[in-house]
């Protein structure tokens, strides 16, 4: 094999999400910065935000209510 083709591997590179919280991995990268992690995230917390923007929640659940009578 050639030598210096493959990048350096790090064992115990540091990933930071935005929340505060932080952790190792194996990467060949050293640090990484991330928007969401597992703490976060609403799949893993079982916490959902809708992000109503113009009421469209509120149109919505009055089609369906139409749509029932």
């Amino acid at each position: 094999m050639k030598k210096e083709t493959h990048p350096i591997f790090y064992n115990k590179a540091k990933v930071t999400c935005s929340c505060g919280n932080s952790f190792t991995v194996g990467s060949t990268r050293e640090t990484m910065k991330v928007d969401v992690c597992s703490a976060c995230h609403p799949f893993y917390t079982g916490k959902k935000k809708i992000l109503d923007t113009m009421g469209r929640v509120e149109k919505f659940k009055q089609r369906m209510a139409k749509k029932k009578k």
